[in-house]
C-alpha cells in the first residue's frame, strides 16, 4: 500500500512539473483557510490521478482544459491549466483548438469565455518572457 507521504511527495513533484508557480500559488492560497484541501489536491489530483500511466501530461491537460471550458464556471482554474498545458508542451494553437471544440458540446458562451481566458494567459506569458 502506498503511504500518504509517498502520494504527497509524488504529487508535489507532479504539481511543480505541470503547473509550476501557478499551481503552488493555488496551494499557498489554501494554507490559512483549508490546508486539508491543499493536501487533497496534492495527494489525490496530482499524486494519484495525474501520476497514473495511460495518458501523457499533454493529453491530461487537453482533457482538463476542455472540461474546465465546458463547465464555464471555473475561469481561475482554466487559466492555471492553460498555463499547465503550455508547460507540458501544448502550443497556443492546440489550446485554442481545444477550447473551440467545446463550442459544439458546451455552447458558444463557454467557448468564448475560454478563449478570453486563453488570451489573458498568452498575454501574461508574453510579458513574463
Amino acid at each position: 500500500m502506498i503511504s500518504s507521504n509517498e502520494r504527497y511527495t509524488r504529487g508535489e513533484k507532479a504539481l511543480a512539473e505541470i503547473d509550476g508557480q501557478a499551481g503552488q500559488a493555488v496551494i499557498d492560497s489554501l494554507a490559512d483557510i483549508a490546508p486539508d484541501l491543499a493536501r487533497y489536491v496534492i495527494e489525490f489530483a496530482f499524486g494519484d490521478v495525474y501520476s497514473r500511466p495511460g495518458l501523457d501530461l499533454r493529453a491530461r491537460e487537453i482533457a482538463t482544459i476542455a472540461a474546465l471550458t465546458a463547465m464555464g464556471t471555473a475561469r481561475p482554474q482554466l487559466k492555471v491549466h492553460i498555463n499547465a498545458g503550455i508547460n507540458v508542451g501544448l502550443s497556443q494553437q492546440e489550446v485554442v483548438e481545444t477550447i473551440m471544440q467545446m463550442a459544439v458540446y458546451a455552447g458558444f458562451p463557454s467557448a468564448l469565455n475560454g478563449i478570453a481566458a486563453a488570451r489573458e494567459v498568452f498575454a501574461e506569458r508574453a510579458l513574463a518572457a
